[in-house]
């Protein structure tokens, strides 16, 4: 199974971490790509042109990456990575994720509120929780993971709020689909740049979706 928590496709061929060594699915790993400058570029979509370098989904795999000169190493030409790469990251998955939950919402597959999200989880209609990493924790102690699904709190609530088109949100929940897979997959990513020792917010994910 991947960190991003799907069943792992035997067809995808693994990619080796940089830092770590280790093969790994693609779904936990970041790509990144040298510009034509020799600037070290996150490549979140997958999609830019180039040898693609490979680092764990983690702040500090992405420091040390930046700090080593390993980009360079893997790229075996000149590479300078910007000096808050793993900000960059951060900032680019949390864009990413916020815009599925929207995408997910519009879709009628998401919705926002503790009584909403609560009925959701009753019925068995939620696949993943989304709870704020601000929000109150004796509130969020009241919801529970959905069985064999995940949950999540890599998100502020100002940032939850934008998803749902609110000034905030504390509770959010996605039904099952291809969509809520996606959220997944880019929130746990998220979640390796968000830890309590240097993210700016906390995460943690159970079970796939």
């Amino acid at each position: 199974m991947t960190r991003g928590g799907r069943e792992k496709d035997r067809e995808e061929p693994d990619r080796r971490c940089i830092v770590t060594g280790d093969a790994q699915p693609k779904a936990g790993l970041i790509r990144f790509v040298v510009s034509p400058e020799g600037v070290v570029v996150p490549d979140l979509a997958g999609k830019l042109p180039g040898r693609g370098i490979w680092v764990t989904a983690d702040r500090g795999a992405i420091e040390t990456a930046s700090r080593k000169g390993l980009f360079a190493r893997a790229a075996k030409a000149p590479a300078s990575a910007p000096e808050n790469l793993a900000g960059m990251v951060e900032i680019g998955l949390a864009r990413r994720v916020v815009d599925l939950v929207s995408l997910a919402r519009k879709a009628g597959l998401a919705v926002a509120g503790f009584e909403k999200v609560k009925g959701w989880l009753a019925d068995g209609k939620a696949r993943v929780l989304l709870q704020a990493s601000d929000g109150s924790e004796r509130g969020k102690g009241k919801l529970w993971t959905p069985e064999g699904g995940r949950w999540f709190g890599c998100l502020t609530a100002a940032e939850l709020g934008l998803a749902f088109g609110r000034d905030s949100v504390i509770h959010g929940a996605l039904g099952a689909g291809g969509l809520s897979r996606r959220v997944v997959e880019e929130a746990a990513k998220l979640s390796g740049l968000r830890k309590n020792d240097g993210g700016s917010a906390a995460g943690k994910d159970t079970k796939s979706a």
